[in-house]
């Protein structure tokens, strides 16, 4: 087995793992960054909508500051998150923002004079300053108090990606693509790195690492219809649940996109509605103002998505064979906006659904977007349980999200956290020296040989038990639950675990290309990412956020300001459950969030965990 040596692993080459790469490579350390895909195909490509900084340069985001944004995600979060760490992302956000148009994000700019924008489908003017002009722009995102969501059109992650790829190549960053890590190498204490196999040659190698990233992304294809691409199936989190050290942080947080376009899941943007979309019912009845009069539309995601499920189930939906759904408006917008700042919207529209959104609805539902929990770690990136192993992004559970993220806030922590971790990541190069043990990379190595040598011999069905496993997601694991209905949820995914253990392959010969056997060595976890998702969702007797409960309405601050934290003990049929503190102080103590109404447990909060609000008091 060829062993291949850095001193920095990057395990995934999307927008996090990438931000992480350029802050270790600028600052003189090798790096080798992972990929499922060529880096540039990477699901963050996928992203729409823009980023969220508070630079308040547009007219709408004037008088925005890192206090209001900081003040929106808790909300947003419904007080699920950790107030220190959203303080960090709110504070670097505009720094962030202002490096990557320094790198070459063709950020949109303010045009001075006299501009047309869209409200609630409803025209306004605004004058744009002339002191302001080709400053960074931004546009209006759900959950919001000013407009904050800087965007390139709407092919924001496209952009970024892009120029952080651009920037590698220029630091000689190291890219191994089509490369599936399988295992991580440990002594139950360091983290030396990973077994990855390449999916070309189906060869093991073993990657030695004095530190390790995992940003994989989410887990989102545990789910029959989601947003997420097929490459999101949660590699970073299961080889972090496979140590049985690593915890995984509020996996029952899930969120669920309202404008999945039918039949397809492809996302369309937060940003049509931003930018003055509405959502209307059979009856062509915008109907989102009768639920939530101020925020409508712009209501926080998990909002939004069940005011969409409530009124489909009082009839209002429109029949189709692919399912009831909704329609999104932005007709309004003009052929102008739609080609240009809503073009991916207009292409997707064109070639996937037979759809022109300058003339005609798009149909729309709430599907499987983002995942808020996952591979837990503290305020720098570190994860819990293994010393020299970190993450960041989507796949981990940094937890400036909580129960619920607002739009923008993910594509911003990407680099954000990126950041900030990269550079914990090098502090701790600069103070540490790393011993490896040949011992565990051998057994590493010989826990993946076994696994494949035993798919020759099974008789299941990898791609079967997948979709088993999203379709049990989906009805029991959805936007809203209740008890009975996830227990149920529970076993059944508990006997695609059993049944699991005895996956086979057709091709008997593990050498070589085999979408097959990539496939059989992922199925396994990702089933453990269902059960720990549902198991959680199921010991949760409340609802808070995107976790809304049929038998438990109420948001209880007196017993569930805490964070469900997950390992898997070999052997075990469901996950070890811990709980922590939700966060190590309050700057915003809980209250109600302005929008989504629903009853509160209040919790008597102690002094000394409350902190005086905004940067100038810390």
């Amino acid at each position: 087995m060829k062993v291949i040596y850095t001193d920095v692993l990057c395990i995934g080459a999307g927008l996090a793992g990438e931000r992480v790469a350029v802050e270790a490579a600028q600052a003189g350390f090798d790096v080798i960054c992972l990929s499922l895909v060529p880096p540039r195909r990477s699901h963050s490509s996928a992203a729409q909508g823009g980023m969220q900084a508070a630079l308040g340069n547009s007219i709408m985001g004037e008088g925005d500051t890192p206090d209001v944004h900081f003040s929106d995600t808790v909300k947003g979060s419904d007080w699920g998150c950790d107030q220190e760490v959203a303080r960090m992302f709110a504070d670097t956000a505009p720094i962030a923002m202002r490096e990557m148009a320094f790198l070459g994000v063709p950020w949109n700019r303010v045009v001075p004079g006299e501009a047309t924008y869209y409200k609630g489908g409803k025209p306004f003017q605004a004058v744009e300053k002339a002191e302001n002009e080709g400053l960074i722009h931004s546009r209006a995102f759900g959950g919001t108090a000013k407009w904050r969501t800087c965007y390139t059109s709407d092919g924001t992650g496209h952009a970024c990606l892009f120029t952080l790829d651009n920037r590698l190549l220029q630091l000689g960053v190291t890219v191994h693509d089509r490369t599936q890590a399988e295992a991580l190498i440990h002594d139950g204490v360091n983290c030396m790195g990973c077994i990855a196999r390449c999916l070309r040659t189906g060869e093991l190698l073993a990657y030695v690492a004095k530190t390790t990233l995992l940003a994989t992304g989410g887990f989102g294809r545990i789910y029959s219809a989601t947003t997420n691409a097929v490459i999101c199936d949660g590699g970073g989190h299961i080889i972090a649940q496979d140590t049985g050290i690593v915890p995984l942080g509020n996996m029952e947080a899930i969120q669920f996109h309202p404008t999945g376009t039918v039949p397809t899941d492809i996302l369309v943007t937060e940003g049509c509605r931003g930018d003055g979309g509405t959502l209307l019912d059979v009856n062509e009845y915008r109907f989102m103002p009768d639920y939530e009069p101020e925020k409508a539309e712009l209501a926080s995601r998990d909002v939004v998505a069940r005011r969409m499920m409530e009124h489909m189930a009082k009839g209002n939906g429109v029949a189709s064979p692919n399912g009831e759904h909704l329609w999104l408006d932005i007709r309004h917008l003009g052929e102008k906006h739609i080609t240009t700042n809503l073009r991916e919207v207009y292409d997707i529209c064109m070639s996937f659904l037979g759809v022109n959104p300058i003339y005609q609805f798009i149909p729309v539902r709430p599907t499987q977007h983002y995942c808020m929990g996952g591979i837990r770690t503290n305020k720098n990136g570190a994860v819990y349980g293994l010393k020299g192993l970190y993450s960041a992004g989507e796949a981990a559970c940094w937890d400036m999200h909580g129960f619920n993220r607002l739009g923008g806030n993910s594509l911003s922590e990407t680099v954000v956290a990126g950041r900030i971790v990269g550079k914990a990541v090098v502090e701790f190069l600069k103070g540490n020296e790393t011993s490896f043990s040949t011992q565990a990379i051998n057994d590493a190595a010989a826990k993946v040989r076994a696994r494949i040598e035993a798919l020759t011999h099974g008789t299941e069905d990898a791609v079967a038990l997948r979709k088993a496993l999203g379709e049990i997601m989906l009805k029991h694991v959805g936007i809203f639950r209740n008890g009975p209905v996830m227990q149920d949820g529970v076993n059944q995914i508990q006997e695609l675990l059993e049944r699991s253990k005895n996956i086979g392959i057709k091709v008997k010969n593990p050498k070589g290309f085999s979408p097959e056997i990539s496939m059989a060595l992922r199925v396994p976890g990702m089933i453990k990412l269902g059960l720990t998702a549902a198991y959680c969702a199921l010991q949760r007797t409340e609802s808070r956020g995107a976790h809304s409960r049929d038998d438990y309405p109420a948001r209880n601050d007196s017993e569930w300001l805490k964070r469900s934290l997950a390992t898997w003990e070999e052997g075990k049929s469901l996950p070890t459950l811990s709980y922590e503190d939700a966060t190590p102080w309050f700057e915003i103590p809980p209250g109600e969030r302005g929008y989504g109404g629903g009853k509160i447990i209040t919790a008597d909060i102690p002094s000394e965990k409350i902190k005086p609000f905004g940067q100038e008091k810390k």
